[in-house]
């Protein structure tokens, strides 16, 4: 095993597979960030008006407030045809610069890294043993690619959502209080119920892929209505009747969870966003100076809230595949 930080290996001692972060996953992530995107497009653009008025009835009972940002992307623009919002504006500026960043990154590999090298490969690895000891190493070895990535572009966008100009800075009018911007430009990706939707089924769409694979069609049927444990007789038929109950249960827990990912991630973004807008008009004359220490917080909540999608999403598929784990473990 060579010791370089470039060429780090994971060896599995049963299969001979090594990984080599150099040469594979490196690159990997930097063209799966291009595929994430090119992958949500389709469904962020065309759900955006129908996903937009949904999340304005379910949220009607909150007013829209001059100091709150509104609950629907703005669009700015239609070339072609083709809506395009705010939000989706800072999701390509995200995808783009993590994009280049990698490709500089990893363009000239040295054995021993140094700047943007010695970072990308930093964090890469990082998440990789991080999620190597959650859901182990086969399976992170099938998965890493999406759970990386979702990790990374969740990270960045909450934290370019901060940056000052953000929401502040578009067309408006004047008012006796000073200038309102009634089109923003920009918007936090993630403050947007139709990104934040679109990467959660994009999940679901994979974690149907995973399951199929590792456990098989049949598999996945047993996994869910067949009964656990060894009973016998008449125990035996009321186990059937139950776990059949309760499969039927855990598979309106699993049709329901793209929605779940997707509110609870736009809820903590849409809501610190908020807080930190009306922070900016509390106090006349000092709105530069409040906020300052609530943006600490939300460079921790943007962390957070990446690390719970991507926790969640590795958990679930775990939870989906551990009986083909646990059979490898036992063969190694």
């Amino acid at each position: 095993m060579r010791a370089s930080t470039s060429k780090r290996q994971f060896d599995t001692e049963g299969n001979g597979v090594t990984w080599n972060s150099g040469s594979k996953q490196m690159r990997v992530i930097n063209s799966i960030l291009t595929a994430l995107i090119l992958a949500c497009g389709p469904i962020f653009c065309r759900g955006a008006e129908a996903v937009g008025q949904a999340a304005e009835a379910g949220l009607g009972a909150v007013a829209h407030a001059e100091h709150g940002l509104p609950q629907k992307a703005v669009e700015i623009g239609r070339p072609f045809g083709f809506p395009v919002t705010n939000s989706m504006l800072v999701t390509w500026i995200v995808a783009v610069g993590l994009i280049i960043f990698a490709q500089v990154a990893t363009r000239k590999m040295k054995e021993v890294p140094e700047g943007a090298q010695n970072f990308w490969e930093w964090m890469v690895e990082s998440l990789h043993d991080f999620l190597e000891g959650i859901i182990g190493h086969h399976l992170v070895n099938r998965t890493f690619w999406f759970f990386a990535s979702v990790f990374i572009f969740i990270l960045f966008s909450n934290w370019l959502g901060l940056l000052p100009g953000l929401g502040t800075i578009g067309w408006g009018h004047q008012t006796p209080e000073g200038f309102v911007v009634e089109q923003p430009f920009f918007r936090g990706a993630n403050a947007d119920l139709n990104m934040t939707l679109a990467m959660a089924l994009v999940f679901f769409l994979c974690w149907l892929v995973w399951a199929f694979r590792e456990i098989g069609p049949i598999g996945f049927l047993l996994h869910l209505f067949a009964p656990k444990g060894e009973t016998s007789g008449a125990l035996k038929l009321l186990m059937v009747v139950v776990f059949f109950a309760v499969g039927c249960l855990e598979v309106f827990s699993i049709l329901f969870r793209p929605v779940s990912l997707s509110f609870r991630l736009y809820g903590n973004i849409f809501a610190g966003e908020n807080m930190l807008e009306a922070m900016s008009k509390l106090v006349p004359h000092f709105g530069w100076l409040l906020p300052i220490p609530f943006y600490f917080m939300e460079l921790l909540v943007g962390f957070v809230q990446a690390l719970v999608f991507m926790l969640l999403t590795a958990v679930f598929t775990m939870l989906i595949c551990q009986h083909e784990e646990g059979h490898e473990a036992a063969h190694h």
